[in-house]
């Protein structure tokens, strides 16, 4: 397991440093600059701005100074945060994003494995049919369309809860956190289902059945764990994407996030902000997938790394 760790975590510096440079080189050859949007200055202003952030260096240049600043783990100053720097801005979004993706999360694992599991134990019958129509319509509809709705009915109909702004509140929490989790309920009950009903026609189930174990006793201790498999494995890129933010449901609910900075940063062309959440979310991905592969040798005894690897 150790020596199957350290290739992957070698393997991982090519994939970030293509993700750095296909980010680097396409926002830097896109249209418009950083100071295109504020008022016609100066030449010699101009001049001034461009030498203090070393836009006016060759390209090949800029690229070498922000990798060898990301290697710090220091992404810059923000070009339209005055006094900010990219570093400080994820810093203050991520907590609040990282709230609301892991309550969203754990949201959609305990409501989505227990309606996937329920559905494989009752397949073809109207729960199964009724729990996979949910599913695929929760799939069908998208969260720019389940969160107004939800502040049209929740918060202006009923005055149940607010219609958005963040303060740290449960009430300013409810409905992000349901809007994210929505999609992903649906997407876990349908994986589980899926790979439940397969583990249940396995060999080493019948195996369990016919050494006298009740269904309780197959299901929770030799069928939950392997079935749970393709679960794991989206949750990894999963994670990483409500960890760093919705970016439309943070822009509808308001929410000073991850995703919000990140549009912002993109509309006011803010290179490095738009580069540091990148770059940001690579690492998460990356590292969240090295987890989730170290936890299939835990759910699964037949997986061995270092067998394979050695």
């Amino acid at each position: 397991m150790i020596a199957y760790a350290l290739r992957r975590l070698l393997g991982a510096i090519p994939t970030l440093l293509m993700l750095i440079t296909l980010a680097f080189f396409m926002i830097r050859l896109s249209p418009g600059g950083p100071f295109d949007n504020e008022r016609t200055l100066p030449p010699e202003i101009e001049a001034n701005l461009n030498a203090r952030y070393h836009l006016d260096e060759p390209l090949a240049m800029q690229y070498a100074r922000y990798l060898g600043n990301v290697l710090r783990f220091d992404f810059g100053p923000s070009f339209q945060y005055k006094d900010w720097t990219v570093n400080e801005l994820i810093s203050s979004g991520f907590p609040v994003s990282a709230t609301l993706g892991l309550l969203a999360m754990a949201l959609a694992l305990v409501v989505g494995l227990s309606a996937g599991t329920y559905a494989a134990l009752r397949q073809n019958s109207w729960i199964d049919y009724g729990v996979m129509t949910i599913a695929m319509t929760g799939i069908s509809i998208p969260t720019f369309v389940v969160a107004p709705l939800l502040i049209l009915v929740v918060a202006l109909s009923l005055g149940w809860l607010p219609a958005g702004g963040w303060d740290w509140t449960p009430a300013r929490m409810v409905m992000p956190v349901v809007t994210l989790a929505l999609p992903l309920i649906a997407y876990i009950s349908r994986l589980m289902r899926a790979s439940l009903i397969e583990v249940l026609h396995s060999n080493f189930i019948r195996t369990a059945r016919a050494k006298g174990l009740s269904e309780r006793q197959v299901i929770f201790r030799h069928a939950l764990k392997p079935a749970a498999l393709p679960v794991i494995s989206f949750l990894g890129p999963a994670i990483a994407s409500v960890l760093t933010g919705s970016v439309v449901v943070e822009r509808i609910f308001t929410v000073p996030g991850l995703g919000s900075h990140f549009v912002q940063g993109a509309l006011n062309r803010d290179y490095t902000l738009v580069l540091g959440v990148v770059v940001f979310y690579g690492m998460l991905i990356i590292v969240l997938n090295f987890l989730v592969d170290l936890i299939y040798a835990w759910l699964d005894p037949r997986i061995r790394y270092d067998r394979r690897w050695s």
